[in-house]
């Protein structure tokens, strides 16, 4: 016991060691010696956020990625984001910070078993959320995100049977939307489904005119009280152009960092979890830190890598949702 003890503390020691004192100027330094691109997602800590290049929705920096002449992608965010950063740009090495830093959605749609899924309703259209896996995106007709995801499926014929997956959250809000039945997997994201409805009308009370804004991914008795529902995106771009000067936030609390960036004189509330606990926090995002950004640049490992095979079918699902979108 007292040697494996000692084994962790020498690791720890060791791993110390490699850390700089100026985490910031030497993860700039890295980034001109690499020709590398910092992505981070809304959801990051604001540190990261404020060092990277690009801050955004997933696929959002993807493609913003891809149009750049960068050598190397540094993904802050989670697995299947620097996937999709991969699959659109084949020939650029893809940094995650963790690997360990994956999503609720996506875990819980492994590809066996959405393929039997799939198999097991031949003529269903299968439209897929992009929080899925790149092997999920290669068995799908069409991948969609939240904000574009109401157009697509108002493009599919109305004798086209749907099986939306992975997010059953935002799949009923867009069967209400858009009046569609669709047959949809009963995924969840652990964060957006955390919002408890009770203690949301308490802080209504306690801050009457502040405006209720949500993610789609949030359950429906969240989605029924607000006042305007979105994507991350459309949430910020919401806030940013309305003349209302206080919010409650029903999405992930790494976004609220942009929004007082963008508008310092409006007052921005996180939506309360049901636990006494930081669960409107996305774990997964929260596993990158600047120390690992700093490592994963350092040592260009972790390395997202996908079979060319993989890429080409993962691909052919993400065209087609650009092309109707």
């Amino acid at each position: 016991m007292f040697e494996k003890k000692r084994d962790i503390t020498e690791l720890i020691s060791t791993q110390a060691k490699e850390i700089p004192l100026n985490l910031e100027s030497e993860i700039f330094r890295l980034k001109k010696e690499l020709n590398a691109v910092i992505l981070a997602h809304y959801y990051q800590e604001s540190e990261i956020q404020d060092l990277a290049d690009f801050v955004g929705d997933s696929l959002e920096l993807s493609r913003r990625a891809a149009s750049t002449e960068a050598e190397v992608i540094v993904f802050a965010g989670v697995h299947f984001m620097a996937e999709t950063a991969k699959i659109l740009s084949p020939h650029k090495q893809v940094l995650l910070p963790d690997l360990n830093a994956g999503c609720s959605l996506a875990e819980g749609c492994p590809a066996p078993l959405f393929k039997k899924f799939r198999e097991e309703h031949p003529d269903h259209f299968a439209i897929t959320y992009i929080n899925c896996t790149a092997e999920v995106k290669a068995l799908s007709d069409i991948i969609c995100t939240s904000s574009n995801a109401e157009n697509i499926i108002r493009q599919i014929p109305a004798t086209k049977p749907i099986l939306f997956s992975p997010d059953r959250n935002l799949g009923k809000y867009l069967m209400k939307k858009t009046d569609r039945d669709m047959l949809i997997w009963q995924g969840t994201c652990i964060v957006h489904e955390t919002f408890s409805a009770k203690k949301l009308i308490h802080l209504k009370n306690l801050y009457p005119t502040a405006k209720l804004i949500a993610h789609p991914e949030c359950e429906e008795i969240i989605l029924e009280q607000a006042d305007f529902i979105g994507s991350t995106s459309a949430l910020l771009k919401h806030v940013q152009q309305s003349d209302e000067k206080e919010y409650i936030v029903a999405t992930e609390t790494g976004i609220i960092h942009q929004m007082e960036k963008s508008c310092p004189d409006k007052l921005f509330i996180p939506a309360p979890p049901e636990e006494s606990c930081a669960c409107n926090q996305c774990p997964y995002m929260k596993l990158n830190t600047m120390e690992k950004l700093y490592l994963c640049m350092k040592n260009r490992s972790p390395e997202i890598k996908l079979s060319d095979d993989l890429i080409k079918r993962a691909l052919i699902p993400i065209k087609r949702m650009m092309e109707m979108s």
